[in-house]
Parts: C-alpha cells; structure tokens; sequence
C-alpha cells in the first residue's frame, strides 16, 4: 500500500490500540480495490476524547472515523447528527463528514449479524425475535434488527434499567414495532439470540 498526500484518512479512535482488528480487516480491502485511503489506529483516553475528536475532524484529508471502546457511548453527545440506528443503540462506532464539516454518526455493529441471518436464508421482516442481553453487543444487533423490518422485539437482561432503556429508545424510533421486555422464555419467536457474555469464556458455564 502506497500512502501520498492524496491518499484519505481513516481515523480508528479507542484506547488502548493493541487490539485493534479494523486495520487488518480494512487497509487490505483497500488495497485490493485500489482504494485510496487508510485506518489509522489512534489511542485516545477518555479525558482527552471530547477535544480530540473536534481536532482531528479538522485534519484536510481526514474522511471519517471509526470508534471502539471505551468511547461507543460517549461520542452520541458530541456529534451534530446521530442517525436512527445509534440513536437506538445507544452508541456509535462509525463517523463521517456531512454538510459544512458536521459530525454525523452512526453504528453498524449489529449489521453484520443481520447480513448473516439473511445469508442463511431466514426472513427477518415481519419476524418476532427475542434477544437475550441488552448491553453493547444486544443493542446494537436490537438497532439493525429493527431496520430490517422485524414485527416484534422481545428484550430480556438481567439488569432491568439497562433492558428498559433499550426499550423506550426503540418505542421512540420505531413506534410500529411491537416491544416486549422482561421474559426469556423462547417459545413462539422465529429468531433467538444470545447476546450475553454467556460463552464468550472457554471457563463459562454451558446451559445443558
């Protein structure tokens, strides 16, 4: 990959930076398309977040942003628009440059577990879905499911002010959907899905 003063600036924000996959997955997606443009990854701790993200937006060949942890949550108030999807999750992970040099930001975590659903064959329009954990991870997928036209969104978590908000923010998004919170019981929904740590550990314990 060759990088001029021509080449576009993708800017990788989080903190720290040695887990970061983004540039793995993108800069040879670039390079194979004879793209020109790059992520960059950028560590940036919290307390230096708010200003930082202004000033890099005001680098000349700066095209957009992609966000980890720990700032998914804190750059919804920093931005000058949130699209529907981050509004719902809650969070964003993704930032471009819209009219005037505006902020307009978006998160596209859970469209990939969509676009797989859809590739197995399932139909997710008109379907009633239950997703098990409404953190991060369930949030976002919650925010993509709804765009894709799902009938009914049943939300259980263990911690009921994180599953209740998720809630409300999708009653006011999506005001058609039908919401429920509150139960893990599977029967009747066309898709479950596990969006707890519950196997995220070689240590966890497996439901039997």
């Amino acid at each position: 990959m060759t990088i001029s003063g021509r080449t576009r600036l993708i800017a990788h924000l989080g903190y720290p930076t040695e887990s970061f996959k983004a540039p793995m997955i993108y800069n040879p997606y670039f390079e194979k398309h004879d793209i020109d443009a790059v992520v960059v990854p950028m560590g940036c701790k919290p307390e230096d977040y708010a200003a930082f993200l202004r000033l890099v937006f005001r680098l000349s060949n700066i095209h957009g942003a992609l966000v980890t942890m720990p700032h998914k949550v804190t750059t919804i108030p920093l931005l000058d628009e949130v699209m529907t999807t981050a509004k719902v999750a809650g969070s964003c992970n993704a930032i471009r440059l819209g009219p005037g040099g505006t902020l307009v930001g978006d998160m596209f975590d859970g469209e990939g577990f969509v676009r797989g659903i859809l590739r197995k064959g399932r139909v997710l329009a008109g379907a009633r879905v239950l997703v098990v954990g409404s953190g991060g991870v369930g949030s976002a997928i919650v925010a993509s499911l709804a765009k894709a036209g799902v009938a009914e969104i049943a939300l259980f978590d263990a911690y009921a002010e994180t599953m209740n908000s998720l809630a409300e923010r999708l009653r006011t998004y999506y005001p058609a959907l039908k919401v429920g919170v509150g139960s893990e019981d599977p029967a009747g929904f066309d898709v479950v899905v596990n969006a707890t740590p519950l196997g995220m550990n070689v240590m966890s314990p497996r439901a039997e």
